[in-house]
């Protein structure tokens, strides 16, 4: 009878009603009948021997969760069902099974995720997510519920909790498996935070013309989205994707329209698109119509740049872009790019206080036949540069307005990487005014950080060190001058990645803080393809500005990281209410 277990006897357990046998099975004795279940409530680990049984259900005296005693079905969702067993009695003795009723699969966790998310019950997403991974699913089959819940679930379309998950899912790799867990847990929480209450989405149909061009579809496109007709835009966009147009195709499509105007919604447009196209990337094209489509309600109400007095005045940025642009469209850009770029004069160009001059080298730059990708490339860092030189004086708010250039800089980076359209370059030129618009943030300007051996030889061994700085409020400079050190100690830049990356996720971090991060470990994999002295410098930027915007948004309350880590105890079998009544 090894697969089961002896109980005692049936007469002692009269007596006692409860009682907890080997494996931490609770078996009661209820209405003439044996029960057994596990003995932790799958809340949040309570005694459920310690409960109250009546009328064949059984209530957890800790939040007052209700099981069915025979099936271990749960009343309240939120706390999840608890694993039944069969039991038996024979010569007076009771057994009870060391297999469950019913054994848990990964269907079962996948069913629980998406109810974590409809209800927007952060544990139980949590709980699922961490099965999920220990049952060997791989992270974007994982990824793909959000994805799927997010972009239906939610009437107004793409938002932040999508870039989140997006962002995080594209961080992985930098992350030991803690922190691959709570990247997920993260990024699924923030879909349904965002998706609750904001109503179901539902998708419009292709037109019925199966003979259209891509080039048709495309002014078609652009004429919707300039008059804000959302519906005939997403028509159009179903149509393109129906009649067999690329993603290429479509990304182009779409990155015309997006830059038709300046800067839309401060830069958010251009970043979640490039969000959604690596979304893509990490769910498959089986989901291009829906994910495609939820950018477009952000079309109809989305600010244009060009009409803000900033940009008028007291520099009239608007013609002289205007005029750049008319001028490419006179030159064949996509012609020969393998022209060289002074990588550190072009960065410097962009920080000076010269937008017309600015304009005029990006033109002649492109006409030359440098690559708008490596612009690009530039444009990030230096918009990177303003947040590594922020003055902790300015307003604790612009943090926001140079970490949106920075993120918009970077998406169109990663769009002009992707996507072969000349048109979209016009998107270098608002990220390049976006960076000059933000110089008072630099003025005075922040010190780089700087290293000293003295100091260097305290911090090189442990990146605790720098955890522990965060514990306390703007520790901005302090945070920068700790990385400075460990850098120049040789510190390995992939344990300062996994460090940042804890630091990020054990806060209830604000939007823009994922974004920053994500931002930045990928410019900082770009410059790690260039082996020069500037490109050590580039990193070092990139470090540098995201671990002082990491340390001016820190501490925080840390809900979700609480939540996270209780999931991750019950799922290994530690004991959360001993522990608490210990400590009480």
């Amino acid at each position: 009878m090894s697969d089961w277990i002896h109980a005692g006897s049936l007469e002692a357990l009269k007596q006692e009603r409860a009682k907890v046998v080997k494996g931490g099975i609770a078996v009661f004795y209820h209405e003439d009948r044996v029960y057994a279940v596990d003995n932790r409530c799958p809340h949040l680990g309570f005694p459920l021997h310690m409960g109250t049984l009546c009328d064949g259900i059984l209530t957890c005296h800790w939040h007052h969760a209700r099981f069915d005693v025979c099936g271990g079905g749960t009343l309240d969702p939120w706390a999840d069902d608890v694993t039944a067993y069969e039991t038996k009695i024979e010569d007076g003795d009771v057994w009870v099974s060391a297999a469950p009723k019913h054994a848990g699969d990964v269907q079962k966790h996948f069913r629980r995720l998406r109810e974590g998310l409809e209800q927007n019950i952060s544990l139980v997403i949590a709980k699922s997510v961490i099965a999920l991974m220990e049952a060997g699913v791989p992270e974007a089959d994982i990824a793909r519920i959000g994805i799927d819940f997010g972009t239906k679930q939610r009437a107004a379309g793409w938002g932040s909790g999508l870039t989140i998950l997006t962002a995080m899912m594209n961080v992985l790799p930098k992350l030991d498996k803690y922190g691959r867990y709570l990247a997920l847990f993260h990024g699924l929480a923030h879909v349904a935070r965002d998706s609750s209450g904001r109503g179901t989405r539902y998708m419009l149909a292709p037109l019925p013309n199966p003979d259209m061009t891509i080039e048709r579809l495309s002014a078609w496109y652009r004429q919707c989205v300039e008059v804000r007709d959302t519906q005939g835009a997403e028509r159009i966009l179903l149509t393109a994707a129906k009649n067999g147009a690329s993603r290429e195709q479509l990304a182009n499509m779409m990155m015309i329209a997006v830059t038709d105007h300046f800067y839309l919604d401060g830069g958010h447009t251009l970043d979640f698109h490039n969000k959604a196209f690596e979304a893509l990337r990490h769910v498959g094209d089986e989901y291009k119509e829906q994910v495609l489509t939820s950018l477009i309600p952000q079309l109809g109400n989305a600010t244009r740049s060009e009409e803000l007095n900033s940009w008028q005045t007291p520099v009239n940025l608007v013609n002289p872009l205007h005029e750049a642009f008319r001028e490419l469209a006179q030159t064949d850009i996509r012609h020969n790019r393998a022209a060289e770029l002074d990588e550190e004069s072009f960065v410097h160009q962009l920080l000076s206080d010269e937008p017309l001059l600015t304009i005029q080298t990006m033109t002649g730059l492109l006409k030359s036949g440098v690559s708008p990708s490596k612009l690009a490339h530039c444009i990030a860092l230096a918009a990177a540069e303003r947040i590594a030189r922020f003055h902790t004086q300015n307003d604790f708010g612009d943090w926001i307005t140079v970490l949106h250039t920075f993120t918009h800089a970077h998406a169109v980076h990663e769009s002009l990487r992707r996507a072969d359209e000349p048109l979209a370059v016009r998107a270098l030129y608002h990220a390049a005014a976006a960076i000059y618009l933000d110089r008072f943030l630099n003025i005075p300007a922040a010190s780089r950080p700087k290293a000293d051996e003295q100091t260097a030889k305290r911090y090189v061994t442990d990146p605790k060190q720098l955890l522990e700085l965060m514990n306390s409020q703007q520790q901005v400079t302090a945070a920068a001058t700790w990385v400075a050190n460990y850098l120049r100690q040789g510190g390995d830049a992939g344990v300062l990645f996994n460090t940042l990356g804890h630091a990020l996720l054990r806060e209830d971090a604000e939007f823009h803080t994922y974004q920053m991060f994500e931002a930045a470990a990928a410019e900082y994999d770009h410059w790690s393809q260039t082996d020069s002295p500037f490109a050590e410098r580039a990193k070092e930027t990139l470090l540098f500005a995201l671990t002082r915007y990491l340390a001016a948004h820190a501490p925080t309350a840390r809900e979700l990281p609480n939540t996270a880590r209780i999931a991750w105890r019950l799922q290994r079998g530690e004991k959360l209410f001993e522990e608490t009544a210990a400590a009480d």
